[in-house]
């Protein structure tokens, strides 16, 4: 009989009610960064409140890079704003994650990011918000500058795919095909030093780099050729390079709030290359 995969469930935490967690907050790694006052009542690590869940999720995988789990569900401490799916069925998901997968949720199509000059906030009214808030810090290098700095061996890609809300499943041998020294020189240039905010633009940026840093399936190096001819991959995502687009125009991006069950719920891979069994 195969063994299930070992599961940890990983949140970041900031005042939210962490009840749905259920039976489930006894096994699960919560940080938080809330204060005291904001603290849960549950066990928990405090860490500043800087950088996002990018940050939290970072510091996860530094300090329990030896002791991982086989699978690692990152998940924020509100979750049915992003999704409707029940705490098991996320579970359950996360488990029969693959290799070369990333597990996201809500499960649809991702989005590209190929803005490699930097994000252009006020063209897309549905991102504004983000970078309006009046406690923001700006990046001091381009998505391309950072791409190189991480991946001095590599191109900078034509796009890379991604899941707003950063909510993922990823296996270990995943995370560990990258040193720890890795993810080290992420945390001090995305989250430390200037970049030390609570809301720094760099943790925009991780959510946009975190399927790509995990495996190639995510990464499209040339818009005319490298788009496979598969509609969807085996775990039934667009192929590399066929990924949603934001659109420019519009104040919610209705592709994301109100998605086609067809097209972005899928339950089960396709059969064939070519589209949804």
């Amino acid at each position: 009989m195969t063994r299930q995969p070992d599961l940890e469930i990983v949140i970041a935490h900031y005042n939210e009610d962490l009840s749905w967690l259920g039976e489930d907050a006894k096994t699960s790694t919560i940080y938080s960064k809330g204060g005291e006052k904001a603290a849960p009542p549950l066990p928990h690590i405090a860490l500043p409140n800087i950088g996002r869940e990018g940050h939290t999720f970072l510091y996860h995988i530094i300090e329990r890079y030896d002791s991982l789990a086989d699978v690692t569900l990152f998940l924020q401490g509100h979750i049915d704003d992003h999704f409707s799916i029940t705490l098991d069925e996320v579970k359950e998901r996360a488990r029969k994650t693959q290799p070369r997968q990333v597990t996201t949720f809500p499960y649809r199509d991702l989005e590209t990011f190929d803005h490699w000059d930097g994000i252009p906030w006020d063209e897309y009214p549905s991102w504004r918000k983000w970078s309006t808030m009046p406690s923001s810090a700006k990046a001091v290098r381009t998505p391309a500058e950072y791409w190189q700095l991480f991946f001095p061996e590599k191109d900078i890609p034509a796009s890379i795919g991604f899941q707003p809300g950063a909510l993922f499943a990823v296996r270990k041998e995943e995370i560990r095909q990258h040193p720890r020294s890795f993810y080290e020189l992420i945390m001090q240039e995305f989250f430390l030093g200037n970049m030390a905010h609570v809301n720094p633009e760099t943790g925009h940026l991780m959510e946009r780099y975190w399927q790509a840093i995990f495996s190639p399936e995510y990464i499209c190096w040339n818009k005319a050729t490298d788009a496979s001819k598969a509609e969807r991959n085996q775990w039934g995502q667009k192929a590399i390079g066929r990924w949603h687009v934001t659109p420019r125009d519009m104040e919610v991006d209705e592709a994301t709030i109100h998605p086609k069950d067809r097209v972005f719920q899928l339950e089960t891979p396709p059969v064939s290359d070519h589209g949804s069994p």
